[in-house]
């Protein structure tokens, strides 16, 4: 991607965000009729509706899309560009009025998310960025943590992951563990150094992880799946086993400490 390009892509990115930070502050968290899918996830109006403006703000001829709220069209996969896009990430949340959602938003070229951005309306937080740009808080330029090792370092851990007791295991760790919503939004905060680790064990899809991804990669941080392997993108099945996510310095520990979680073919 030129720097033309990625400035421009980034606009884009950034168009979409505050077309979309509109259409949610039409409603109200916690106050919202809510459907559930096959799954039992949680899907609103809200969801539908952010779905339907990104996807008119951001889609051009030539580029693929890919979302959560929208029937998957497998000529994305012939496209060397594709967006990658959650309308609402943390729709639990979103239901119960915990200030815990984005709007998340990815370009993929060729399978590498190199462009990203994410929207918390409800904290008023926007994040975004690209391997060319870096990445920015609110507009300032940001990094990801600079801690050097896992004493005393912040985890962001997924909420319903921890209410179901898959975090039991790491209660006594050397770091403390903050359960939180969206992965999307932990891995954003996770690129601006507002935490330091984040990591999820369980199979995510890419709309969940794409944008944030890209922002901790585009920030200098390190992205990882649990088979030791880059994170690749548009792919025909979009689930991927899980993530860990960190700052630069904190890889070989964090991996040494999760190696039970690895893929045990690549180990």
């Amino acid at each position: 991607m030129t720097s033309h390009s990625s400035q421009e892509t980034l606009e884009r990115i950034h168009a979409a965000l505050e077309a979309a930070r509109a259409v949610i502050n039409r409603f109200t968290p916690g106050a919202i009729e809510t459907e559930y899918k096959v799954g039992h996830d949680p899907v609103t109006e809200a969801d539908r509706a952010v779905d339907d403006i990104l996807r008119k703000t951001l889609l051009r001829p030539g580029e693929g899309w890919l979302s959560e709220e929208t029937v998957d069209d497998f000529t994305r996969l012939d496209k060397e560009r594709v967006w990658v896009v959650d309308p609402l990430d943390g729709t639990r949340e979103f239901v119960q009025g915990i200030p815990e959602f984005c709007v998340s938003i990815a370009m993929v070229e060729n399978g590498i998310p190199v462009a990203g951005g994410i929207c918390n309306p409800a904290t008023d937080e926007l994040i975004l960025g690209s391997r060319k740009s870096g990445v920015t808080y609110n507009g300032k330029p940001t990094q990801p943590s600079q801690r050097r090792n896992l004493q005393g370092a912040l985890v962001l851990a997924s909420r319903s992951e921890v209410k179901r007791g898959e975090w039991k295991q790491f209660e006594s760790a050397e770091f403390t563990t903050r359960p939180m919503g969206s992965v999307a939004y932990k891995l954003g905060l996770v690129s601006t150094g507002r935490a330091d680790i984040t990591f999820t064990l369980v199979p995510k899809h890419e709309w969940d992880v794409a944008a944030g991804a890209a922002l901790v990669l585009s920030a200098g941080g390190f992205v990882q799946t649990l088979e030791n392997t880059d994170l690749k993108c548009n792919r025909k099945n979009p689930l991927i086993s899980g993530l860990i996510a960190c700052g630069p310095y904190l890889q070989a520990e964090l991996l040494a400490r999760l190696s039970d979680h690895l893929h045990p073919a690549d180990r």
